[in-house]
């Protein structure tokens, strides 16, 4: 069994897409404005696991996000292989971070917001942090 699309909920899938592609710089796998549809890939596996620009379509679901952000909880996280200079580059863009990047037991962290109602987790993993045996 393996991940093929996963989710993130956004104020405003079309917001959304704009910012993932061109300031994370994501690859676009299907945007379609009038179904308010975005699905984005990562540009380093861009036939990997997609993920869906999720619009909030219920109140459970707002009452989720708005509780997630509110606590600074991060809905998503994304590996880099450095850390600092992926920092640097998404802070000239205008990124805001929570914070400089941290030193945690499996590596570096750094939190952003993404515009669009979530916090996300970019990770510098350790050697073997997270990796699969097989």
């Amino acid at each position: 069994m393996r991940i093929e699309m996963t989710g993130v909920l956004v104020n405003d899938p079309l917001e959304a897409h704009e910012f993932y592609t061109k300031i994370l710089g994501f690859k676009e796998v299907m945007y379609q404005p009038d179904a308010n549809l975005a699905i984005v890939a990562s540009p380093e596996e861009p036939e990997g696991t997609t993920l869906l620009l999720e619009p909030k379509g219920t109140e459970f679901a707002e009452v989720f996000q708005k509780a997630c952000y509110e606590s600074g909880m991060p809905s998503i996280v994304f590996s880099v292989d450095d850390i600092a200079s992926e920092y640097e580059r998404l802070k000239k863009l205008g990124v805001r971070f929570t914070g400089d990047p941290t030193k945690q037991d499996f590596g570096m962290q750094a939190i952003f917001d993404d515009t669009c109602g979530n916090y996300i987790m970019l990770v510098e993993l350790n050697e073997g942090s997270w990796e699969s045996t097989s």
